[in-house]
C-alpha cells in the first residue's frame, strides 16, 4: 500500500469503519484531522472496496463491525488496531501507544464494552458517511 505524494513514496494504511456508527464516524474525522500527512485512507466495513482489501489481507474470517487496519503488517482489530491509529498521527496523539503494554484480553474487553453501547451513547446514521469533495481521495471507492 504504497503510494506517491510530492515525489515521495509514502506508506498508506486503510481504516475500516461502522458507516452508519456516529462513534466510528467521529473517529475518523478525528483521525482526518490529525493526519496531516494523509497515511490513512479510509472504507467502511460493508464496502466493496474493503472486502475486497480484506480478501487480498488474508484477514480472519470474522472481524468486529467497528475499527479495523489494515497496513503493510496486516490486519488490526479491536484496541490495537485503535492504538496502531493512534501512533501515526501528529502529536500528542502517538503517546497513548504506551497502552500497548496492557495485556490485549484487558484492552479488548474496554473496547468491546464501549462498541457494544457505541449506538446506544453517540447513535447511529441512517445511511454511511460522505465524503466531502476535498476529503473524497481518502476514502476507497
Amino acid at each position: 500500500m504504497e503510494a506517491q505524494r510530492d515525489g515521495r513514496s509514502v506508506s498508506r494504511s486503510v481504516v475500516l469503519f461502522d458507516g452508519v456508527c456516529n462513534l466510528c464516524n467521529g473517529t475518523v474525522t478525528f483521525v482526518i484531522a490529525r493526519d496531516p500527512s494523509g497515511r490513512f485512507q479510509f472504507a467502511t466495513l460493508g464496502s466493496d472496496a474493503a472486502r475486497a482489501l480484506l480478501r487480498g489481507a488474508a484477514a480472519p474470517e470474522t472481524l468486529p463491525d467497528s475499527i479495523v487496519l489494515v497496513d503493510e503488517q496486516g490486519v488490526f482489530t479491536r484496541s490495537t488496531a485503535a492504538l496502531r491509529i493512534a501512533r501515526r498521527l501528529s502529536f500528542p496523539w502517538p503517546l497513548t501507544y504506551a497502552f500497548i503494554l496492557i495485556p490485549s484480553g484487558i484492552r479488548d474487553w474496554l473496547y468491546d464494552w464501549i462498541a457494544s453501547h457505541r449506538y446506544r451513547w453517540f447513535g447511529r446514521r441512517e445511511t454511511c458517511m460522505v465524503p466531502t469533495p476535498e476529503l473524497r481521495a481518502r476514502f476507497l471507492n
